[in-house]
């Protein structure tokens, strides 16, 4: 059963219990963003022991993510998880250009036909403001100016990633110790995931989940809520780029020295970085913040120390070792950068779908959060806490498979 939009604590009594006393098990669609975030703290409290605690993943993904996790290890004591979220549908959903020219606005408009109820994207208007996922070789650039150094291990989550190795080229020239579910698992160990997209996700989200640093390229379900869970066990650290302000640093980095690209990056990205009180009491959407179901503890001070240049190392919470200093790599013009579920997956590649119901699903949570919002997404289809559009199917899978 599909429950009513802000379903309230009464509503739930009315309507979904007589329902559950009946049946005994009901399944309830996109259910969990559709209750209200404004929950006495016993409510809140008791939704944290069923979204952390209760739900459980089938056996075969939990050991296959395990497993992943492990070899991750093994290679190296620390490793940063990327959920890239670069994929074509993801492109075409966000409407925004990258500079692939006609084949990129003919690909990607092709896909866009899904959905009926999008309005015509304005894609640099979208940019500007933030609402577009950065390119690959933008969040190369990112974590190189943070200070990760080139001997960082990465994974990456993610489907097939639009324009393929081509587009991944740049990030794993900043960080040749870059590995997937794919790379790390054998055909066999994946074959019986490859049709459902939700279940590859699920695999991802769990090494991600186990990561000393976890970096989000949108701002969807999946990167909220694994956030959320980041904080709510002993807290580990979630970076997310304000992509609104970096839009034109990247714009003009071709311009500048490395020293100072990498310091205006730093003061950009603070209060982004996944500091422990960061997100202050009482701010922040339920998911990425459970902040009723986690102690407050006063004595905690978020402080973000941003580092001037000069060939320095330094370690930061998660033990990684970062080299500070100008990278072995060139700085790109604006030139040259332009030129560079449902449950079943019918392509057979695992990628995550964007259904129809997302739309309606995404504008739900914004207007439930911010109701001015709504106007303005029908416009330019996303604001600054849904720079990707993560499948509810897949959502369900995550938690329930």
């Amino acid at each position: 059963m599909r429950v009513p939009r802000k379903c309230t604590p009464q509503c739930y009594l009315k309507r979904v219990l007589p329902a559950l006393m009946k049946k005994h098990v009901i399944r309830m669609t996109k259910y969990d963003y559709r209750l209200s975030n404004k929950l006495d703290t016993d409510l809140q409290k008791l939704r944290c022991r069923v979204n952390y605690h209760a739900l459980r993943f089938t056996d075969p993904i939990q050991k296959l993510g395990e497993k992943l996790v492990q070899r991750m290890r093994e290679k190296s004591k620390y490793f940063i998880a990327l959920h890239l979220r670069f994929e074509s549908d993801m492109l075409a959903f966000s409407g925004c250009y990258y500079g692939g020219g006609e084949k990129e606005r003919r690909d990607l408009g092709a896909i866009r036909k899904r959905w009926k109820t999008l309005h015509t994207s304005n894609p640099e208007k979208g940019r500007r403001q933030g609402r577009c996922p950065l390119t690959p070789e933008e969040v190369g650039l990112l974590l190189r100016a943070l200070g990760y150094g080139s001997d960082v291990h990465i994974y990456a989550a993610s489907g097939e990633i639009y324009g393929g190795e081509d587009t991944l080229a740049p990030l794993k020239a900043f960080f040749p110790n870059f590995h997937t579910k794919e790379s790390l698992a054998s055909k066999d160990e994946l074959t019986p995931f490859l049709t459902h997209s939700s279940r590859m996700a699920a695999i991802d989200f769990i090494v991600c989940d186990e990561s000393d640093a976890f970096v989000t390229n949108n701002n969807g379900n999946m990167a909220k809520i694994l956030a959320g869970r980041r904080r709510y066990f002993g807290h580990k650290r979630t970076i997310r780029p304000n992509a609104k302000q970096l839009y034109p640093l990247f714009m003009n980095r071709g311009n500048m020295s490395w020293d100072k690209f990498s310091s205006q990056m730093r003061i950009i990205q603070k209060g982004f970085m996944g500091d422990p009180m960061e997100v202050m009491l009482g701010r922040g959407e339920f998911h990425a913040n459970p902040a009723a179901c986690i102690c407050e503890k006063t004595d905690q001070i978020s402080v973000i120390k941003s580092s001037s240049g000069g060939n320095q190392e330094s370690v930061d919470s998660t033990g990684i070792k970062k080299a500070i200093g100008e990278p072995a790599y060139p700085i790109y013009t604006d030139e040259e950068a332009d030129g560079s579920d449902s449950e079943d997956d019918p392509t057979g590649t695992g990628e995550e779908m964007i259904t129809e119901d997302d739309l309606t699903a995404r504008e739900e949570m914004i207007a439930e959060d911010d109701p001015a919002a709504t106007e303005e997404l029908t416009e330019t289809e996303a604001d600054d806490d849904s720079l990707a559009r993560q499948e509810d199917s897949e959502l369900e899978e995550i938690l329930s498979d």
